[in-house]
C-alpha cells in the first residue's frame, strides 16, 4: 500500500448528514454515481472531496429525501479494492411513489418490482441502478 497525503479540510465546510443512519457506499464511479443520483433521485450533492490525484472522489455527500448517501471511489493502492454491491437494498419512504419511480427509471433504473399494492397494504417497487445497488421505494397507504 502506498501513502498518500490527503488534502487539508476545514470540518466546518462540510455538510451536517441528515438522517439518523447514512449508507456509505464505494462505487466504480463515485462522480457518475453522484450525477446519476441527482436525476435518478432528486439527489442535492452537498460535498465532494478529490483525491490528491485530482480524478478520484474521497468523500462525496448527497442530501437525498431528508437523509444522506455518501460515496467514494475505490482505492485498491490503498486496500480498497472495489467491492461489487451485495445483500442489502436501499429504501426510499415516499409520497408519490409514482413520480419518484418514473424518475428514476427514465434515468436507466431497471425495474425489478413494479409499482404494486403489497399484502401490508402500501405501494411499492424494487429496483436496480447502474451501479449495482438495489433500491426499493415505499408509499404508505393508511
Amino acid at each position: 500500500m502506498s501513502e498518500t497525503r490527503m488534502p487539508e479540510v476545514d470540518p466546518a465546510s462540510l455538510a451536517r448528514p441528515k438522517g439518523t443512519i447514512v449508507a456509505y457506499m464505494q462505487l466504480r464511479d463515485a462522480a457518475a454515481a453522484s450525477a446519476f443520483y441527482q436525476r435518478a433521485f432528486g439527489a442535492e450533492e452537498k460535498n465532494r472531496l478529490l483525491h490528491p490525484d485530482g480524478k478520484r472522489i474521497v468523500h462525496c455527500h448527497l442530501w437525498l429525501n431528508e437523509g444522506s448517501i455518501m460515496l467514494n471511489d475505490p482505492f485498491p493502492d490503498q486496500g480498497m479494492p472495489l467491492q461489487a454491491p451485495q445483500a442489502f437494498t436501499l429504501t426510499l419512504i415516499v409520497d408519490d411513489i409514482d413520480t419518484w419511480f418514473k424518475r428514476a427509471v427514465d434515468a436507466g433504473c431497471e425495474v425489478i418490482t413494479p409499482v404494486a399494492t403489497m399484502f401490508w397494504g402500501d405501494r411499492f417497487g424494487a429496483l436496480k441502478d447502474p451501479f449495482g445497488v438495489s433500491w426499493a421505494m415505499n408509499q404508505r397507504m393508511s
